[in-house]
C-alpha cells in the first residue's frame, strides 16, 4: 500500500506538530548542523513553504547562519574600528567617542542580528529629542551604518537596518565670516603668546591641530637677495603633521587630516611681523621646538588656550565665534582674492572635488599672489579703521607675551 501524501517523508527538513497544534520545523544547514526555524507555524503548509524558501537560499548561496549575528554589537564595533586599515588616530578617537557616547547606550546590549529598522529609527529620534546636534548624530549614524554594512558582508545579517534617507547627511548652519578688523581685534585681545595663533588661522587657513603641531623647522623664512643687508621678506609654512589630543588626555603627533593636508602655505606679509616676533620671544627653542607652546614649554592643548579665547571673544563682543571660524574666514577671503578651486584646496589642504583638481593646478607662485592680495586687503581695511578712529597705526608696540585680556 502506497504511503499517504500527508505522511510522506520530506526530501529536505522535517516538520512535526506540537501539542499546542502549531508546527515546528528543523533543517540541516550547509555546515551540517541541524537547526530549528526561529518560530513555529500555524499550519503545516506555512511550515513547508518556509522550508522550501530556506532550501532555495542554500542552493543560491544566500543562506545566513542564524547564530553568526549573535555577537554583541559593542564588541563587534570595537573590533571593526581596530581592523580598519589606515585610520588616523584622530578618526579612531572620534569613532571610539561616538560608539561609547551615542551608540553603545542603545545598541550595546543587543546582538548584531537583533538590531531592526524600527530600533534605528527610534534611536535617532530619541537622540534628537535629547538635544544631540544633527551634525554629531549624522556622524554616529554613518558609523552605525558602516559597521552593519560589514556585518552584511560577513554573512551575519541579511540586510542593513540603517535605511533612513538623509540621516547620514550633515546640515550644519553656515558659519560667520569675520571682518579683518574683527580678526585683529581678537588677536589683540588674546595676548601676544597666542596672537599669531589667531592671525595664522585667519590668513593661512591652518587647522587647530596643524597650528598646535607646528615646529620651528617647518617655518621657512625667505631672505632678501641683498647680501649686504639681508632681511626676512617672506615665509612659507610646510604643513606635514598635526598634534592630536585624544579623549584619554594623551597627546600624540599624526599626519594631517586628509591626504592633501601635507602642503606649503605662503604667509601673507601682513602677518610676517607677528611671526618673526613670536619666533623670537614665544616659541620653544631649537629647530624642532613647537612654535606654539604653554608658558612651561609644553605642547599646546585646547584647554590651555580656551580661557584666553573665551575672554578675548567677550572683550571684542564676538561671544559665539568658534576658533574654526577663522579657517572658514580664510577660505572666503582667499576666494574673494581670486583663488581658483584648486588653489583653495591647496591652501586649505582639502582633497574633495578630485575631478576638478585634475584640470586645475595650484603653484606656489600663485599662492604668493593670493597671500599678497590678502595682505593688501587687510592693510586697506585697517587704514580705514584707523582713519575713522584717529588711531595711530604703529604696528610695533609689543605688550608682555603672556598678557591677555585679563592681564594675566
Amino acid at each position: 500500500m502506497a504511503e499517504s501524501k500527508g505522511n510522506r517523508r520530506r526530501r529536505f527538513g522535517r516538520i512535526r506538530q506540537l501539542p499546542s497544534g502549531r508546527f515546528q520545523v528543523r533543517y540541516p544547514g550547509p555546515d551540517g548542523v541541524d537547526r530549528p526555524a526561529p518560530n513555529t507555524f500555524r499550519t503545516k503548509t506555512e511550515a513547508a513553504d518556509w522550508l522550501t524558501k530556506k532550501e532555495a537560499e542554500m542552493l543560491v548561496g544566500d543562506w545566513i547562519d542564524p547564530t553568526a549575528g549573535q555577537v554583541g554589537f559593542t564588541a563587534y564595533a570595537e573590533t571593526w574600528i581596530k581592523e580598519r586599515p589606515g585610520l588616523r588616530p584622530n578618526t579612531v578617537n572620534t569613532y571610539d567617542y561616538l560608539l561609547r557616547r551615542h551608540l553603545a547606550p542603545t545598541f550595546g546590549s543587543k546582538a548584531v542580528s537583533e538590531i531592526t529598522d524600527a530600533q534605528v529609527r527610534r534611536w535617532r529620534k530619541d537622540r534628537l529629542d535629547a538635544g544631540v546636534s544633527e551634525v554629531t548624530l549624522a556622524k554616529a549614524y554613518r558609523l552605525l551604518k558602516a559597521v552593519l554594512n560589514t556585518a552584511v558582508e560577513d554573512g551575519m545579517i541579511r540586510r542593513n537596518p540603517c535605511r533612513l534617507r538623509g540621516a547620514g547627511q550633515e546640515s550644519s548652519a553656515e558659519r560667520p565670516v569675520l571682518k579683518v578688523q574683527e580678526v585683529f581685534a581678537l588677536a589683540d585681545a588674546v595676548g601676544l603668546r597666542y596672537r599669531l595663533l589667531v592671525t595664522l588661522a585667519a590668513f593661512c587657513g591652518l587647522r587647530w591641530g596643524e597650528l598646535a603641531g607646528l615646529r620651528r623647522n617647518r617655518v621657512e623664512l625667505i631672505m632678501s637677495s641683498d647680501a649686504a643687508d639681508a632681511e626676512v621678506v617672506g615665509a612659507v609654512i610646510a604643513v606635514t603633521e598635526q598634534l592630536l589630543e585624544l579623549s584619554n588626555g594623551e597627546i600624540k603627533t599624526g599626519p594631517p587630516k586628509s591626504r592633501a593636508g601635507k602642503r606649503r602655505v605662503v604667509v601673507p606679509s601682513v602677518v610676517l611681523p607677528d611671526l618673526l616676533e613670536h619666533l623670537r620671544w614665544s616659541s620653544n627653542p631649537g629647530s624642532d621646538g613647537y612654535v606654539f607652546a604653554t608658558t612651561a614649554g609644553k605642547p599646546l592643548r585646547r584647554s590651555n588656550f580656551g580661557d584666553k579665547w573665551r575672554a578675548a571673544r567677550a572683550t571684542v563682543g564676538l561671544p559665539s565665534i568658534h576658533f574654526h571660524d577663522l579657517r572658514h574666514t580664510s577660505n572666503n577671503w582667499a576666494a574673494e582674492a581670486g583663488a581658483t578651486l584648486a588653489e583653495l584646496k591647496q591652501r586649505l589642504g582639502h582633497d574633495s572635488d578630485r575631478a576638478a583638481s585634475i584640470y586645475l593646478h595650484s603653484t606656489e607662485e600663485r599662492q604668493h599672489t593670493i597671500a599678497d592680495a590678502l595682505s593688501e586687503r587687510a592693510r586697506r581695511e585697517l587704514r580705514r579703521r584707523d582713519a575713522s578712529t584717529d588711531r595711530p597705526n604703529t604696528g610695533t608696540d609689543r605688550p608682555d607675551p603672556d598678557s591677555g585680556p585679563s592681564g594675566t
